[in-house]
């Protein structure tokens, strides 16, 4: 565990507090560290979850199956990222969300009953760690709400605007996004060729400019992109 103490203390769970304070906490947490695979499953849908996830190394896909077995991307989380901190609050409650590696990953789990109440020995960062743990509920759902913003929109185009707007910087300038072309379908729920023909036809009228997950904005954005 001691080779991720630099990404464990840099994750949002244990904001403000010291590395050399987060191997004590560890302890105090009774974390566990699983690897996994690419592709291999990390949680099935129908789990009852009581363990938070933060990612070490790799990265995790977070998706929900429907009754007619169309898979949903809700998210991609990197190493330092947190997952699974509502369903693990949520006591006995089984998440219909499945969590497969992105890469070769590693993940530390942590119970979030140890981590939500403090401990015994009453460790001088356990509070700082409950309000970090409530900052990053609020931040998950303030990440739902984005998401659900761009779903609200009625075109593909809009949709691939509300989501691109959102990563992008200064006009003119590159940024990256997360996910791959059949990731990003999946994330907005519209059909891959659908998205892909959208994005031909703004690069083709001077919108923007696309090198597999790298964009660039070359218009400022209004009401004319849209038509």
């Amino acid at each position: 565990m001691e080779k991720y103490l630099s990404v464990i203390a840099s994750s949002p769970l244990f904001h403000e507090i010291d590395e050399k304070d987060v191997a004590a906490m560890l302890h105090c947490l009774k974390g566990y560290r699983r690897s996994y695979r690419r592709g291999e499953t990390v949680r099935p849908a129908g789990e009852i979850v009581s363990a938070l996830g933060l990612v070490l190394k790799g990265g995790v896909f977070l998706s929900v199956t429907d009754y007619g077995g169309n898979e949903t991307l809700l998210d991609r989380v990197e190493a330092g990222r947190l997952f699974g901190e509502t369903a693990a609050c949520l006591d006995a409650k089984k998440s219909d969300i499945a969590v497969t590696a992105a890469a070769d990953t590693e993940i530390l789990f942590l119970d979030v009953s140890r981590v939500a109440k403090t401990c015994s020995s009453a460790c001088a960062f356990h509070q700082r760690v409950i309000r970090n743990l409530l900052l990053s509920l609020a931040r998950e759902n303030d990440e739902l709400h984005h998401k659900v913003e761009h779903l609200s929109k009625r075109t593909t185009r809009e949709k691939l605007l509300s989501y691109l707007t959102s990563y992008a910087g200064e006009e003119g300038a590159w940024f990256s996004i997360p996910l791959n072309r059949q990731q990003l379908a999946d994330y907005l729920c519209v059909d891959r060729s659908a998205m892909s023909w959208e994005l031909c036809r703004m690069r083709d009228r001077g919108i923007l400019e696309f090198r597999k997950n790298h964009f660039r904005f070359l218009r400022p954005f209004n009401a004319d992109l849209l038509s």
